[in-house]
């Protein structure tokens, strides 16, 4: 059940707020919280860089005001690693006795730290069990298996965020000179041709025809140009493009971007619902994005092969790594996440690297 509703709440995510939502939708799921939440500090000062609740209403939450900061019992679970049950936690000393006037009357409290690398990076927030006084202590060890995993989850999170943000901010760059040496060169050639029709237009109507000709040919060529060029800014999209052509277009964009040799290779046709389909788009988003801008890969191969199951492999000949290495195991490549995600759709992922050889990810899905 917690593995369950640990791969729910990140299998969906697709950027960190989404993540942290639904983390904090199986915490209040699984320790029978009336409210959760989970709190993600400002590197520096007394704000949260992001606070995620779930439970109460829209309208409770317009009617209380801002975002709370890091005080009190907030402040508290941020600064120690051990978690905190209370049967009322209004009358802890790290209760500062301070509330908004509209914010619900809260008793039994669970606190979990989110650690990683043995530091606290954020912390989990229950109150109010519901059908009981207290939390329990199945229900601490519970939050405390999610909370590894949220540490995992966060980071990968924060890295394909800062990944993404990255190649969008250079595939911007590459747009914007595209579009400035195709596009105003055929521009120029096509102000320079309208001055000649004009000049030609009543002493050589002839000339003029061929002229006016000639800008209806720049025009189309230019209209091409721009389409190409706006067909370059979609993203890839499983739902509107299908796996195997949204492979393609991140094979590309990323190409570009590193200027790398990404290429994809198909075989069959996979055959997967649209839920299964996302989780592998995720997992070679993953794999590919640790080639390039961990491995320093200069050439990545992806295969996809459709025919009794799906089989995806994706072999880099970047600088290898040990993937029993607690660092990698734990955080730093996604690889938790990549393997979460391959069981949650029934699917086997292993993982081949040594240092200096390059790495190869397998990855099979029953159709």
């Amino acid at each position: 059940m917690i593995l369950a509703a640990i791969t729910a709440a990140v299998g969906a995510g697709r950027s960190l707020k989404d993540v942290l939502h639904g983390l904090a939708e199986a915490a209040r799921d699984i320790s029978g919280a009336s409210y959760a939440a989970i709190g993600i500090p400002e590197p520096e000062g007394d704000a949260f860089s992001a606070f995620i609740h779930v439970g109460m209403r829209d309208e409770l939450v317009a009617e209380m005001g801002p975002l709370p900061r890091t005080h009190g019992m907030l402040d508290a679970m941020l600064h120690d690693p051990e978690p905190v049950r209370l049967a009322d936690i209004t009358k802890d000393p790290r209760f500062r006795g301070w509330w908004p006037r509209a914010h619900p009357l809260m008793r039994s409290f669970l606190g979990v730290p989110i650690v990683s690398q043995g530091a606290v990076i954020g912390a989990f927030y229950l109150t109010d069990k519901i059908g009981a006084t207290e939390f329990t202590g199945a229900d601490q060890a519970n939050i405390g298996l999610l909370a590894s995993h949220a540490a995992a989850a966060i980071e990968a999170a924060g890295m394909f965020e800062d990944s993404r943000t990255l190649a969008l901010a250079e595939e911007r760059e590459r747009m914007a000179r595209e579009l400035h040496d195709a596009l105003n060169q055929s521009l120029f050639s096509l102000s320079l041709t309208a001055r000649a029709a004009a000049r030609h237009l009543a002493t050589d109507p002839g000339r003029a025809a061929d002229e006016l000709s000639e800008i209806a040919l720049l025009s189309r060529q230019a209209m091409a140009e721009l389409r190409a060029v706006v067909d370059g800014l979609r993203p890839p999209d499983v739902d509107r493009d299908g796996l195997v052509p949204a492979i393609k277009s991140l094979a590309e964009l990323l190409s570009r971007v590193h200027n790398i040799e990404v290429e994809v290779i198909t075989e069959g046709e996979p055959n997967l619902d649209g839920r299964s389909e996302h989780e592998v788009f995720r997992i070679v988003q993953e794999a590919l994005t640790n080639a390039v801008r961990h491995a320093e890969a200069a050439r990545v191969t992806v295969s996809v092969v459709g025919v009794d199951s799906l089989q995806v492999t994706i072999r880099d000949d970047g600088h290898g790594f040990d993937p029993d290495a607690r660092t990698y195991r734990g955080r730093r490549l996604g690889l938790t996440s990549m393997r979460e995600r391959a069981s949650s759709i029934g699917g086997q992922l292993t993982i081949v690297s040594s240092p200096g050889a390059g790495a190869t990810v397998n990855l099979e899905v029953p159709v």
